[in-house]
């Protein structure tokens, strides 16, 4: 309640360096994250619940949302080089939705950064919480050089991540989601999964990450894709462009200007896509599930439905740090009964 006072992007950053502290002082109390040991994509894993893309965009606070019990933490967007994304202000709440609107623009340190700051945690804390690096183009590079700029990054994240995700979804760079067409998403998609597997000498697991506003057709023809390339899955959705469905009044929203919608309003439209991904999918291929996960019983509702692992970012802001403590434990407590 007292961060919501302030700027949603100030009230964020504050969180981060505030968990970052606390964490390396080991004042952070750890979750026992061991709620429902998984395995996956030839990984294991504590529990199947994660954090999704966008919270932590540099890698600064893995071990910090490891210790508050997520299974795995993905994150990024981190592209080739260094930009600040789109002016401010570019964040913003709507409490009556339990929803945020945000057209970041894949603000970041750059991959060289990132990977530098991977490299001082080699010998991490919590090495059984996987660690998933979300990648995507630089705003400035033209689309028809997608490709190497996919590959560069892939070069220097690959040998810390345990899975890649290609986000070609974001509402927030322009052009962008264009890539999401299969054409242009082959060659993108083929190339960092060989740069990957040049680059670490292993298979590492690549995923591509879809917007909720792509026709089901579309939604097909990626899964078709996946298939076609051998890649590992589908992360299942990003924020969309749409605005329906929300209480808050439509001249406040509309005020707030474009950028992508996350929170409980998703819910629907990413079951229809875990839906949609289950029967075009091979089952060895995972689907991670995100978009309106708010409770142990969304998560329940997504496994159930053939997710692999499931999701959250906004219900982490609105609920604090101690959610994915409280979903861990409605989960065992699910089991027991």
């Amino acid at each position: 309640p007292i961060l919501f006072r302030f700027d949603a992007e100030k009230a964020h950053h504050f969180t981060l360096n505030s968990l970052r502290s606390i964490e390396k002082l080991g004042l952070l109390p750890k979750v026992d994250s061991h709620t429902r040991p998984t395995e996956l994509m030839g990984l294991q894993l504590p529990n199947p619940v994660g954090l999704a893309a966008g919270l932590d965009k540099n890698g600064e606070c893995i071990d910090a949302f490891a210790a508050l019990g997520f299974g795995f933490i993905e994150i990024g967007t981190v592209t080739p080089k260094p930009q600040p994304g789109n002016p401010q202000p570019r964040l913003f709440r709507l409490p009556a939705d339990r929803a945020i609107v945000n057209r970041m623009g894949f603000n970041n340190d750059g991959s060289a950064a990132v990977a530098e700051r991977l490299a001082r945690r080699a010998d991490r804390e919590h090495a059984d919480v996987l660690l998933g690096i979300n990648i995507g183009k630089t705003k400035a590079v033209r689309v028809e050089d997608a490709v190497e700029d996919h590959r560069l990054s892939t070069r220097r994240l690959a040998r810390f991540a345990d899975y890649l995700v290609v986000n070609v979804s974001s509402p927030n760079t322009p052009g962008l989601r264009d890539l999401q067409a299969v054409e242009p998403l082959r060659p993108i998609l083929a190339g960092v999964r060989d740069e990957a597997a040049d680059a670490t000498g292993r298979e590492v697991p690549i995923l591509v990450k879809i917007a909720p506003d792509l026709a089901d057709d579309d939604i097909a023809a990626v899964a078709g894709l996946v298939g076609e390339l051998g890649l590992a899955g589908v992360v299942a959705t990003n924020t969309t462009i749409t605005r329906d469905g929300l209480r808050t009044d439509a001249r406040e929203v509309e005020a707030l200007g474009a950028g992508g919608l996350s929170g409980p309003v998703l819910r629907t439209r990413a079951v229809e896509v875990l839906r949609l991904l289950r029967t075009e999918l091979d089952r060895d291929r995972t689907v991670i599930s995100v978009g309106g996960v708010d409770s142990a019983a969304d998560v329940e509702h997504r496994l159930s439905l053939g997710a692999d692992l499931v999701q959250a970012y906004t219900a982490f802001v609105y609920e604090g740090p101690q959610w994915p403590g409280r979903v861990l434990a409605d989960l065992a407590a699910g089991e027991r009964s």
